[in-house]
C-alpha cells in the first residue's frame, strides 16, 4: 500500500486545477508538505488502525479510554501543526490553504479514520472559535483540549428543531441541563480538557430560532455510555448529560445553527475526505492483491496472476476512476472555499461531496472485497474494515435523503439555480475540448430546467431528490474526467465516460416518477 502514490496524485490534480496557484503556494513546497504528511500518515497513524478496530474504547471510572497508542499518536499529530494546518496565524495556527489542508486530510483518514476523528473535530472547532472565542484556540491546535461537536439528542436527531437542551443564565454566566448522543469522541484520555460545542435552546421560540451555541467544558459532563457500533471501534460515540454544566455563549443569541455552519461545512468536507482515504486504501490492497493471487487459465501451466483477467481488470479500473473523480472533485471544492469567490459553487456542490464522498468509499470497499473473494470477507485483509468504517460515512453530518432534499429545495429551488449556474461558469473552459464530458452536464442541466418547474409540487420533488443529486454527482463527475485528463489520466476519464450518457438519462427517467406510486404503497 503506498501513501507516497497517493501524495503523487494529490500533486498532480492539484496542479490542474484552476485557482490553486492563486494561493499562493508553489508546486514544490506542495510537494514536501504531501510527502511528509505520507510520512506522518504511514508511520504514526495507520499503526492504530488494527488494534484501534479490535480493541475498541471502554468506560472506566466514568472516562473513555482509548486505544493503545491514540493518546502518544494524537499528541504528535498536534505537535506537529497539523490541527492548526490552516486555521489562521493570527490565532496561532499555520494560515495554510484548506485545498492542501484536504489534499493532506485524505492520507491520514485512510490511515484510521476512526482516530482521525478526534483531530477533525477538534480542528474544524479551532476554525469556529477563532470568530467567537479565539482565546480558546491554541489550546485546540496544540493538543492540550480537544472539541465535540453536540446536537443530537435522543428526541432530536437531524430534526435540530426540537432540541430540549436548554441554557439558563445565571449570576455567573451560562449553565447547560440536557442530554446529546451519538457525540464523537464525546470523552477520551488524549487531551488534558474536552470543549464542546453545543447547541441549547435559550428562548421559548419555536424551531431553531431558539437555539444558541455554546462552548462547554468537561466540568459538569457525565458519559452515560459509548455505543457499540459496526464499525469505527477506535471512535467512541457517546451519550452525554449535562447537569447544569458551565458554558460560555459563543456569538449572537438565537443564531446558533447559523453560526455552527463553520464548523458542519467543514466536518462535511471532511467526510469526503474519509470516504477518499478508505477508497484509496481499499483501492490499493486489492490492486496488488489481483497482483499476487494466482488462479485460471491452463491447468497443465502455473496459474496466472488474477490481474491478467479482464474481469479482474474492469473491477480495477471502475474503483480507480471512482476514487480519482472523488479527489479532483474534493480539491476543486477545497480551492473554492480558499478563494472565497463562488460561494454558490460552494453550496451547490458540498451536499454532493459529503454523500458521494461517503458513498465512494463504501463501494470501493465492497469492491475491494470482490476483487479478493473469499480472503476479503476475514479479518486477514483490511477491506472488510474499511467496508464496516465507511458504512456511517452517508449517515452522519446529515442522511443522504437529507443532503439530496437541500440540493434540490435549497440549492435548485431557494438559490434559483445560482449553483447551477456556477457549474456551467466553472467547467467551460475544461468541457469545451471534451465533448463526452460536455454531454453529460448538458444533459444535467435540462434536468434542472425541468425540476425547477416542481417548485408548485413540492411532494413530486420529494420523490425525485435523490435521483436529482445523484444526477449532480454525475455532472460534477464528468467534469472531473476531463480534469483527470488534463492530470495525466486519459484512460480513467475514458472509462468513466463512456456510459454516463446513459446514466443521466435513467436518472432524468427516475426523477419522473410520479410520487403517488411511492405514497399509495403505504396507504
Amino acid at each position: 500500500m503506498s501513501f507516497a502514490g497517493d501524495a503523487d496524485k494529490a500533486a498532480a490534480l492539484l496542479s490542474v486545477t484552476p485557482g490553486w496557484s492563486q494561493l499562493g503556494i508553489d508546486d514544490e513546497t506542495a510537494r514536501a508538505v504531501l510527502d511528509e504528511a505520507a510520512k506522518i500518515a504511514e508511520g504514526v497513524i495507520a499503526p492504530l488502525n488494527v488494534n484501534a478496530d479490535r480493541e475498541g474504547c471502554r468506560v472506566i471510572d466514568g472516562r473513555v479510554i482509548t486505544p493503545g497508542g491514540f493518546k502518544t499518536a494524537y499528541q504528535q499529530f498536534a505537535n506537529g501543526g497539523w490541527i492548526g494546518f490552516d486555521v489562521a496565524d493570527e490565532h496561532g495556527g499555520q494560515g495554510l490553504p484548506l485545498a492542501l489542508q484536504t489534499a493532506c486530510q485524505h492520507l491520514f483518514d485512510r490511515a484510521c479514520p476512526a482516530f482521525m476523528m478526534a483531530p477533525g473535530a477538534t480542528r474544524a472547532a479551532a476554525h469556529l472559535l477563532s470568530e467567537t472565542a479565539p482565546d480558546m484556540v491554541q489550546g485546540l491546535i496544540d493538543g492540550r483540549n480537544a472539541a465535540t461537536i453536540c446536537i443530537s439528542e435522543p428526541g432530536a436527531g437531524s430534526d435540530v428543531g426540537r432540541i430540549t437542551t436548554k441554557a439558563v443564565r445565571d449570576a455567573d454566566g451560562w449553565r447547560v441541563t440536557g442530554q446529546k448522543i451519538w457525540i464523537s469522541f464525546g470523552d477520551h484520555d488524549m487531551a488534558d480538557g474536552i470543549i464542546h460545542c453545543l447547541l441549547a435552546r435559550t428562548s421559548d421560540a419555536a424551531g431553531t430560532r431558539g437555539l444558541s451555541l455554546f462552548a462547554v467544558p468537561g466540568d459538569g459532563v457525565e458519559v452515560i455510555r459509548i455505543e457499540e457500533k459496526l464499525g469505527l471501534h477506535g471512535s467512541p460515540t457517546c451519550a452525554l448529560s449535562f447537569n447544569n454544566a458551565k458554558a460560555q455563549l459563543l456569538g449572537t443569541e438565537g443564531r446558533g445553527l447559523p453560526q455552527l455552519f463553520t464548523m458542519i461545512q467543514l466536518m462535511r468536507l471532511q467526510t469526503g475526505c474519509q470516504g477518499l482515504g478508505i477508497a484509496s486504501g481499499a483501492l490499493d490492497v486489492a490492486r496488488q492483491y489481483a497482483a499476487e493471487r494466482k488462479q485460471g487459465g491452463d491447468p497443465t501451466a502455473p496459474a496466472l496472476s488474477i490481474l491478467t483477467h479482464i474481469d479482474v481488470r474492469r473491477q480495477l479500473l471502475e474503483m480507480e476512476s471512482r476514487t480519482e473523480i472523488l479527489r479532483a472533485a474534493l480539491l476543486e471544492l477545497a480551492v473554492a472555499i480558499d478563494l472565497g469567490d463562488d460561494p454558490a459553487f460552494v453550496s451547490w456542490a458540498l451536499p454532493l461531496i459529503k454523500t458521494f464522498g461517503g458513498e465512494t468509499g463504501f463501494d470501493v470497499a465492497t469492491a475491494a472485497i470482490q476483487v479478493l473473494g473469499g480472503a476479503g470477507y476475514t479479518k486477514e485483509f483490511p477491506v472488510e474494515q474499511a467496508l464496516r468504517d465507511s458504512r456511517v460515512l452517508t449517515i452522519y453530518e446529515g442522511t443522504t435523503g437529507m443532503q439530496a432534499q437541500d440540493f434540490l429545495m435549497r440549492r435548485l429551488w431557494k438559490d434559483k439555480a445560482a449553483g447551477l449556474h456556477a457549474l456551467i461558469r466553472r467547467s467551460k473552459a475544461e468541457l469545451s475540448g471534451n465533448t463526452a464530458a460536455k454531454a453529460v452536464v448538458d444533459q444535467f442541466v435540462a434536468l434542472s430546467d425541468r425540476m425547477m418547474t416542481l417548485q408548485s409540487e413540492p411532494r413530486q420533488g420529494e420523490v425525485a431528490a435523490d435521483s436529482y443529486a445523484r444526477a449532480g454527482w454525475l455532472a460534477l463527475s464528468a467534469w472531473m474526467c476531463a480534469r483527470l485528463s488534463n492530470a495525466g489520466y486519459p484512460h480513467l476519464a475514458t472509462y468513466r465516460l463512456h456510459s454516463m450518457e446513459e446514466e443521466m438519462m435513467v436518472l432524468a427517467k427516475r426523477c419522473q416518477l410520479p410520487y403517488a406510486s411511492v405514497d399509495d404503497h403505504f396507504i
